[in-house]
C-alpha cells in the first residue's frame, strides 16, 4: 500500500538513472531483493520494488508506478517490508488495484491487517491434499473434466468462445452451489474488458461474493508481474478468515509470464528458451505453488491460457501445464456449430480421470461417451462424403446417439439469464449420470436431436 513518506525519515540512497520502468539507485546501504522503497515528487509517492544488486553500491529496481516526474538525485526511502496490501473481509465486492486501493469509484476500504505479497506457501505439514470433485453444475465439465477440489484448472481458449461466460458461471456455481468466495485477478487485462467483466458480473449478481485486483495492460510491468500474488494473497486471507471455499481466477497467466519476460530483458539477462526469461519454470512455480488448501478452506483455481500460436509445446505453456490438474480446451468448431459450453471433450482431461478417483460409475459412463464422440468424430468426413446411410447399423446407431449426447452437453447459463434468451440451469452430476446412461442404452433414441438441446436434465423428457 502507499504509504506518505514520513518527514523524519532518512533517505537510502537516490536515483542514479532511469531507463524505463527500470530506476538505478545510488543506496548507501543495499536493501534486500524484493524490499519495497519509496520516492516523492509533488504529492505523489512512487514505489519501486527491488530486482538487482549490481554492486555493493548500486540496486536495479522496477516502478510500480509510471516514471513521469522521476529524476536523477531524487532521494529515495525504504518502506521497511516488501509489498504490502490491504485486508479485510470488507474487501469481497470490491474493485481493486495492486496496492488495494479501490477502482470502483466507492467508498475508501479499512486498512489495519496488511499481508506480505511475497509470504511463503503454506507449510507442507499443514496443507491437504485433494478431496474429491468440486461440482460446477455444468454437465461437459463435471462429467468428462471434473475441477479438482483445492487444484489448479487452465481454461485455453481464444477470443469469441465463451471463456468469459464459462469463467462467471464458474464463480456463480462456487458462491450458488458451495457457498463460497471467489478472487478475480485481471494480469494485463483490457481497461474496456476489465470494464465489461466487472458490468456483467454485477449483472449476473455474483459480484457481492468477488473480489476483483486488475493490474492494467498500460500499467508498469512490475505492476503486470506482481498483481498474481497480490490477488493470491486476498485469496489466502480469504481462505483464512472466512474458512470457506475459494475460487482464485487469473486471466490470463501468460501476460504473467510476458510481463516476467519483459522485467528480464530490461535487467540485462540473457533470454532462454524461445526468447524466455531464465527464470521462467522459477517464477510460475513461485505464483502456482502458492495456490494450497489448508485444514481451514481450500483454494481451487481457475487460470485462462493463451497459447502462442497454438503450439502447446511453447515453454510457457508447457511450464505452466505441468502444475495444473485439469485442462478445458474451448474450441472454436464447437462454438460454430452452437454448441455452448464450447469444451472440446476429446482434448480436455482432469487427473480425477480414474476409476479410484471417480468411482465405477462415473469413469465408466465419462469413457463411454468419450469413445460415442470420438467415434462420431472419425465418421463425420464419411458421412459429409458419402451419408450416413452407408455406415453399418452399429456405426448409424453410435453416431445418432453421439449427436444427442452432444447436444445435450450444451446449457444454458445462470449468469446469462439476464440476456431472455434460456433460463439457466444447474445441473448435479449424480442427474448428469442417469441421463448420459438412458442415453447409452437407447433411452432416447426415438426423440429428436433438438429437443436435447440448450436444457438442463432429462428427466421430464419421455
Amino acid at each position: 500500500m502507499r504509504r506518505p513518506i514520513n518527514s523524519e525519515q532518512i533517505a537510502i540512497g537516490v536515483i542514479a538513472e532511469v531507463h524505463g520502468p527500470v530506476v538505478t539507485i545510488d543506496c548507501k546501504t543495499l536493501p534486500p531483493l524484493r524490499q519495497a522503497l519509496c520516492a516523492s515528487f509533488d504529492h505523489s509517492t512512487f514505489l519501486f520494488e527491488v530486482h538487482q544488486h549490481l554492486d555493493q553500491r548500486y540496486v536495479r529496481a522496477i516502478t510500480l508506478h509510471g516514471t513521469a516526474g522521476l529524476s536523477r538525485g531524487m532521494p529515495v526511502y525504504d518502506t521497511g517490508a516488501p509489498l504490502h496490501v490491504p485486508v479485510d473481509k470488507q474487501y469481497l465486492g470490491r474493485l481493486l488495484n495492486i496496492f488495494g486501493e479501490p477502482l470502483d469509484g466507492l467508498s475508501e476500504l479499512p486498512q489495519q491487517e496488511f499481508r506480505n505479497i511475497h509470504a511463503k506457501p503454506v507449510p507442507l505439514y499443514e496443507t491437504t491434499g485433494i478431496s474429491g470433485i468440486l461440482e460446477t453444475g455444468i454437465k461437459v465439465i463435471d462429467l468428462l473434466c471434473p475441477f479438482v477440489k483445492g487444484g489448479k484448472t487452465g481454461l485455453f481458449g481464444g477470443a469469441g468462445v465463451g471463456k468469459t461466460v464459462l469463467v462467471m458461471e464458474f464463480i456463480h456455481a462456487v458462491s450458488a452451489i458451495h457457498k463460497g468466495v471467489s478472487v478475480f485477478a485481471g494480469v494485463g487485462e483490457r481497461i474496456r474488458e476489465a470494464h465489461e467483466l466487472w458490468q456483467e458480473m454485477q449483472q449476473a449478481g455474483v459480484m457481492q461474493d468477488t473480489l476483483m485486483v486488475f493490474g492494467q495492460m498500460d500499467e508498469s510491468p512490475g505492476v503486470r508481474f506482481r498483481v498474481g500474488l497480490a490477488a493470491l494473497t486476498y485469496a489466502e486471507y480469504l481462505r483464512d478468515s472466512l474458512q470457506k471455499e475459494v475460487l482464485f481466477v487469473v486471466d490470463n497467466v501468460f501476460r504473467f509470464v510476458q510481463a516476467g519476460s519483459e522485467i528480464s530483458s530490461l535487467l540485462g539477462r540473457m533470454p532462454a528458451t524461445v526468447g524466455y526469461q531464465p527464470t521462467l519454470s522459477t517464477e510460475v512455480a513461485e505464483l502456482e505453488d502458492r495456490i494450497s488448501s489448508t485444514h481451514s478452506g481450500n483454494i481451487t483455481s481457475v487460470q485462462a491460457v493463451y497459447v502462442p500460436a497454438d503450439d502447446m509445446t511453447d515453454p510457457a505453456v508447457s511450464a505452466i501445464l505441468s502444475h495444473l490438474d485439469t485442462i478445458v480446451i474451448l474450441s472454436r468448431d464447437q462454438a460454430s456449430k452452437g454448441i455452448y459450453p464450447a469444451v472440446d471433450p476429446l482434448r480436455s482431461s482432469s487427473k480425477l480421470m480414474d476409476k479410484h478417483a471417480l468411482g465405477e460409475r462415473h469413469y465408466s459412463v465419462a469413457e463411454s461417451v468419450r469413445e460415442h464422440l470420438a467415434r462420431y468424430h472419425e465418421l463425420e468426413d464419411i458421412i459429409a462424403m458419402l451419408g450416413i446411410e452407408e455406415l453399418s447399423e452399429t456405426d448409424r446407431q453410435i453416431v445418432m446417439r453421439a449427436r444427442k449426447l452432444q447436444r445435450y452437453l450444451t446449457q444454458p447459463f445462470k449468469v446469462l439469464e439476464q440476456n431472455g434468451q434460456h433460463t439457466g440451469v444447474s445441473v448435479p452430476l449424480e442427474q448428469t449420470l442417469t441421463d448420459c446412461e438412458a442415453f447409452l442404452q437407447g433411452k432416447y433414441d426415438a426423440i429428436s436431436e433438438q429437443q436435447c438441446y440448450m436444457r438442463g436434465s432429462m428427466q421430464d423428457e419421455v
